[in-house]
């Protein structure tokens, strides 16, 4: 899948579910699980706790992307440096995401082909971000900052894509999206480590396809 190819996908889908700190011994059978609820883009998340997460986070994509193919879009989360943007690459990640705007992180991504979304909060901080190079500009926390500060924020910069980040819910997902935000990513409230701690793959589609069938195009 070429780079615009990737970029139409996460238009066409919008919701990227984020996989955080999931064992990798159930990380494929939530991808599964995931895609039954109708989930097309996946987020893994490097751990920045764990030692081994240069090895542990890009041998899980490399698992899930075996396993679905260009069927759902992988990326990787919480890429804080050049050397984990590479990893991903490598793995077969597709796009990237950090909680932060670092324009060498966003070079390198870029020219490794990945679709690169880049946390922001301000204005002033978004409008860095796209400037870097960002294809997607991630405002993060904004559940937190809420759907009036976005609003107000898209007034005066519309032109930068940008996708909602930190505590989206059932109840929040569609105001951001009417708001004008390109996508959502949502972690727990969909990735349940509960459901997955219990093997609960089912209750776990089933909460998938609540958020996917009440997704407002």
């Amino acid at each position: 899948m070429t780079k615009q190819e990737a970029i139409t996908f996460h238009n066409r889908y919008k919701i990227t579910a984020i996989a955080r700190r999931i064992p990798n011994d159930r990380i494929t059978d939530t991808a599964a699980a995931l895609y039954a609820g109708g989930i097309r883009l996946l987020e893994i998340a490097f751990d920045q706790t764990n030692p081994a997460n240069l090895a542990e986070t890009p041998a899980a994509i490399r698992a899930v992307k075996d396993l679905m193919g260009d069927r759902m879009l992988i990326g990787a989360g919480t890429v804080l440096t050049a050397e984990q943007a590479r990893a991903a690459a490598d793995a077969g990640a597709s796009f990237m995401l950090a909680p932060n705007t670092d324009p060498d992180v966003i070079r390198c991504a870029e020219d490794l082909g990945l679709v690169t979304f880049p946390g922001a909060m301000t204005p002033t901080e978004i409008a860095a971000a796209y400037n870097a190079g960002a294809d997607f500009v991630k405002v993060f926390p904004a559940g937190t900052l809420g759907v009036r500060y976005i609003r107000a924020i898209l007034g005066p910069i519309s032109h930068v894509p940008m996708t909602a980040v930190g505590d989206i819910t059932l109840d929040n997902m569609n105001d951001f999206l009417a708001a004008g935000m390109k996508g959502v990513g949502i972690g727990s409230n969909l990735v349940s480590k509960k459901l997955i701690g219990l093997e609960d793959y089912e209750g776990l589609t089933s909460l998938a396809l609540k958020y996917t069938s009440q997704l407002q195009l």
